[in-house]
């Protein structure tokens, strides 16, 4: 005997994420915690303590970088990103003006800024980052970068996206490590 479920279907991942993340920014309760939300694929709801004084000083210091070097686009902290695995946040993008039209549906990216920049948390695993770097390249980031606890930067490029590079293809001029 063959037993189905009637379950609904994900069809367009963009589109649930995008209506699972609407009934989670309207939920007063989740809105009441301090806390840093991200959902999963299924619409899950992910809660993380915000971050740390110096995580959030090197985004501060990433995005003083990436809008004096970056003149033709934005500069955006906790941007939701849609991803194949729900809303994700990242830390600092640089998006082109151009991007941003194609990308934007309501309050969130369905298709990833040109740099997706992760700032390492000391509770971060490798598998944790090397799955947020490859959501991003799959999302349509070009750069993902990463800031390491003592700002050092490794950039990544969605060409070799598995080798490290000193420098960024995108922005060469930022600095291999952020000043204290």
């Amino acid at each position: 005997m063959e037993t189905t479920l009637d379950l609904p279907v994900v069809k367009n991942q963009h589109a649930f994420n995008l209506e699972r993340w609407e009934e989670v920014c309207a939920d007063p309760v989740l809105a009441s915690y301090e806390f840093r939300v991200e959902t999963d694929r299924y619409g899950h709801a992910i809660m993380m303590p915000p971050p740390g004084f110096d995580h959030g000083d090197h985004q501060s210091a990433i995005s003083f970088h990436l809008r004096r070097l970056m003149k033709r686009g934005k500069v955006v902290t906790e941007c939701p990103v849609s991803t194949t695995d729900g809303i994700k946040g990242v830390d600092v993008v640089w998006i082109s003006s151009r991007r941003i039209t194609k990308a934007r549906r309501k309050n969130v990216l369905v298709l990833a800024p040109e740099v997706c920049v992760e700032v390492l948390s000391p509770s971060n695993t490798r598998g944790e980052i090397e799955d947020k770097k490859r959501l991003y390249f799959e999302a349509g980031a070009d750069e993902v970068w990463l800031c390491g606890l003592d700002g050092r930067m490794v950039f990544f490029t969605k060409a070799a996206p598995n080798e490290a590079r000193e420098r960024s293809a995108l922005c060469p001029e930022f600095p291999a490590v952020l000043a204290e």
